[in-house]
């Protein structure tokens, strides 16, 4: 720069440059200091950024290369301490798109960059989250893969004033890769210690030059994922069994990791020097991947709607005649077996039907779904005559679910039910356009900018047969696809809205010493108006070697239009067996009378305090913080319905409502304070024995619910908010390396949690604490070839087994943050060029 600040604020000269327009065609040349810069602040090695008022991690892409694991959401987990992501085997939509939490907040707190641009969310809306992800819709981060990845920087701090809404709990940047020559090819396979879950995994980049002052770089991944089971039998199926019912499956419901088929991954990233002091640059990315997983069984003596009326006592008969005369018998179920003799008469009147005849063994519902992820980013960046820097960009994502069940029936169809259904597609639609500017004035930086954004929800029928009303349904057979009803044209829609931003940021180095910052930021929603939230941040240099910082800020987090608008049944476990639960919009007639009210965005305030210490080879930095969040958006605890609010639902022309047995929306309705302490600290040693590098990342993180609506949100509820994640979590890793040979050995720590177990609230787990161990043994062949083995839970750690399992038969808990899965080996064959 030909403007260089003082020495005490090297912050303010890496944001400066990271403004500046650097040629693309030099792009690929990675140096240390263009390493050194992270969109969302500085950079510092080994890990986190040490010149930077707020915490930030930067992660690199080789950490993420030495897993296990491919799926980003696990890999994120694993180097990022406060960053929390459960197995949700049987979660409906959760199952597809699993929530992720960081530093105790929903998943849709987070705030998701690429190249340093917002991602646009995903499609699913997580209604069975574990209680503190319930009713979140946040990004699919799962669709990018690592292969593409020259970095990933972590911002732990409130940045709703720099970067609008969803940046309560911090900020995650994915950059791509930008090499313009060379590549990689890599392949993976794994499989669980138990012999399932095999996972194949394929991926390659590639770098290329675009023109000779340019580049474009290419990655793509393909991934196929077996299904896995730790599942027992649950006690009805296994007392079916024991009264002599052949048919029962066994385990009649699987409780695993879902089916990956077809998970196919390409993003691009280009750029281009226009002329010496601009650039223009396009990136973006198509996905699409096949998840299925599990539901729960359906028993043949006691579903409603499918075999009984009455809780088992006798088996639900179907007259198909005109007239309803066709004299079906009564077949009385004793002792677990429904009586031969009237069952037979059943099977010999063609006027007469039971799902008994198809199902003897009950069923058990296959759910998933088939994804689509698409995004495109353009943009150009430069520095006019005058200093002031300008990057101008325009994006626009696309993310899509079809939604599709098998295994099951529309009841209400009788005989003529298919097994298969498309119960409907989802879409978020988000397009946006930014104008950034920056201008650097002596030991001053000025940055403003404006941004327009709309996001778009469409909600697409599904085929006929997932929502008709059969004609059986007036004899008490349940209405729709079993387990996860289609959307019905009433149902189908685009709900839209549009908002504009305006911020300004200001920097100042006081002296050699003190770094100053602010912020402000001003929002317009369309459907709930304005909102103004700022920020203050400041690094202290006591010494060479030791450093403060903190921040103070406000921040908000907008309800999207998917929670403004959804409609969904689900299919959830109760005191009294499953039920069907109906989400409405908190402006329909029924959750109004529920308490529903249009939604707010919710409000935080939290406040950051940190040290930052470099002792020699040794680095470590400790930063405590505190976030209060008011208004927080969730879907209500289930409200039972009464028979004249079905009535209700029946005359505004829900006609399956007969079947539902209770309602939650989403609301604005507690408030929580979230505390927490993160801890970094890397150490490198180098001896004739080779170079050895240690790290140790620690979170301890505690929510309290500070206030909330017991009408609406239940204890057990209130303590899954508090306790359902560990309140401790960290990994001790050390890398050494010796000639051709390094080795990775890494420790995990997991706290206690709390689970209620099927979401049920009447089947409490106290899930106690846990270690696991990650390993991997590398070897460098000539050329770039490299092989490598490994394991993670390396010594096949599970959680406790719990009391509940014979229930719906799941011998572990859900959301253990160890996992369900146990140990999983892999071997890998890259080769770089």
């Amino acid at each position: 720069m030909s403007n260089p600040l003082s020495s005490g604020s090297i912050a303010l000269t890496l944001i400066v440059t990271s403004f500046h327009s650097i040629p693309a065609s030099l792009a690929n040349e990675s140096t240390a200091q263009t390493e050194r810069i992270a969109v969302v602040g500085t950079r510092a090695l080994p890990r986190s950024v040490d010149d930077s008022p707020v915490p930030i991690d930067i992660i690199d892409a080789e950490e993420f290369e030495r897993q296990g694991s491919t799926d980003m959401d696990a890999m994120l987990t694993t180097v990022v301490p406060s960053y929390n992501v459960n197995a949700q085997p049987i979660s409906d939509g959760a199952t597809l798109v699993r929530p992720a939490n960081l530093r105790g907040l929903s998943p849709d707190s987070t705030l998701v960059l690429v190249n340093g641009k917002r991602r646009h969310r995903a499609a699913v809306i997580t209604f069975l989250g574990g209680g503190i992800s319930d009713g979140a819709q946040a990004t699919d981060v799962s669709v990018i893969p690592a292969i593409a990845l020259k970095q990933v920087e972590v911002l732990r701090d409130g940045a709703a004033a720099q970067y609008g809404s969803d940046a309560i709990a911090g900020v995650i940047n994915f950059v791509l890769k930008d090499a313009d020559s060379g590549g990689r090819i890599e392949a993976r396979y794994g499989q669980y210690y138990e012999g399932d879950g095999d996972t194949l995994n394929l991926a390659a980049n590639l770098g290329l030059p675009l023109s000779e002052q340019g580049f474009i770089n290419l990655s793509a991944e393909y991934k196929t994922a077996d299904a896995t089971s730790r599942s027992i039998q649950r006690d009805d199926a296994a007392d079916l069994i024991n009264a002599g019912n052949s048919a029962v499956a066994n385990p009649a419901q699987v409780w695993g990791s879902p089916a990956i088929d077809r998970d196919i991954k390409l993003f691009v990233n280009a750029g281009l020097a226009l002329s010496e002091n601009s650039d223009a640059y396009l990136f973006g990315n198509w996905a699409e991947r096949t998840a299925t997983g599990g539901f729960y069984f359906r028993n043949p003596n006691t579903r409603g709607g499918v075999f009984s009326g009455d809780g088992g006592d006798t088996l639900l008969v179907g007259d198909l005649s005109d007239g309803m005369n066709g004299n079906c018998p009564v077949v009385p179920i004793v002792d677990q077996i429904p009586d031969p003799d009237a069952l037979a008469q059943v099977a010999a009147n063609p006027d007469c039907f039971t799902f008994y005849q198809r199902f003897p063994g009950g069923f058990t519902p296959s759910f998933g779904g088939d994804m689509l992820d698409l995004s495109l980013t353009a943009g150009v960046k430069g520095e006019w005559a005058n200093g002031l820097y300008y990057d101008f960009s325009a994006g626009a994502g696309r993310n899509e679910v079809d939604f599709f069940i098998e295994n099951t029936v529309n009841a209400s169809m009788g005989p003529n039910s298919p097994t298969r259904f498309k119960p409907g597609r989802y879409v978020q639609i988000e397009n946006g356009v930014n104008a950034d500017f920056s201008y650097p004035m002596d030991t001053w930086v000025f940055s403003f900018g404006g941004e327009y954004r709309k996001e778009t929800f469409e909600i697409y029928a599904g085929d006929p047969a997932s929502w008709t009303i059969g004609p059986l349904a007036s004899q008490g057979f349940s209405i729709g696809s079993n387990g996860f009803p289609g959307f019905q044209p009433r149902d189908q829609g685009s709900h839209s809205r549009e908002n504009i931003a305006l911020y300004t940021d200001i920097e100042k180095s006081v002296d050699d010493t003190l770094l100053l910052a602010a912020a402000l930021r001003y929002e317009d929603y369309q459907s709930f108006g304005d909102t103004i939230n700022g920020k203050l941040s400041a690094l202290w240099d006591l010494s060479e070697r030791f450093k403060l910082r903190g921040s103070v800020n406000t921040g908000f987090r907008a309800p999207t239009v998917g929670q403004e608008n959804v409609r969904n049944v689900t299919t959830q476990f109760s005191a009294t067996g499953l039920q069907d639960q109906a989400t409405l919009p908190p402006t329909n007639p029924i959750a109004m009378q529920k308490g529903g009210k249009p939604l707010e965005p919710e409000e935080s305030f939290s406040y950051t305090l940190g040290a930052v210490a470099t002792l020699g080879d040794l680095y470590v930095t400790f930063d405590y913080y505190h976030i209060e969040v008011q208004d927080r958006i969730s879907q209500t605890s289930p409200l039972t319905l009464t028979d004249d609010e079905i009535q209700a639902l029946l005359n505004q022309g829900i006609l399956d409502a007969s079947s539902f047995s209770s309602v939650r929306y989403f609301t604005n309705d507690f408030d929580t304070t979230t505390q927490g302490v993160d801890l970094v600290a890397n150490y490198r040693l180098s001896s004739g024995w080779g170079d050895t590098s240690f790290a140790l990342a620690y979170n301890w993180n505690q929510t309290e619910v500070t206030d909330f609506n017991p009408a609406n949100i239940s204890d057990t509820k209130v303590r899954l908010l508090e306790q359902n994640l560990p309140r401790h979590k960290g990994n001790l890793s050390a890398n050494h390396r010796i000639g051709d040979y390094d080795g990775l050995l890494r420790l995990n720590y997991f706290g206690e949690y709390f689970e209620d177990h099927l979401d049920s609230e009447i089947f409490p787990i106290e899930g106690e604490a846990a270690w696991t161990v990650d390993a991997e043994l590398r070897y460098h062949m000539a050329d770039g070839v490299s092989a490598a083995i490994g394991a993670q839970n390396l010594l096949d750690q599970r959680a406790d087994e719990h009391p509940w399992q014979g229930i719906a038969g799941a011998r572990y808990p859900a959301t253990a943050p160890v996992g369900i899965n146990g140990g999983f080996y892999y071997l890998r064959l890259s080769y770089d060029f």
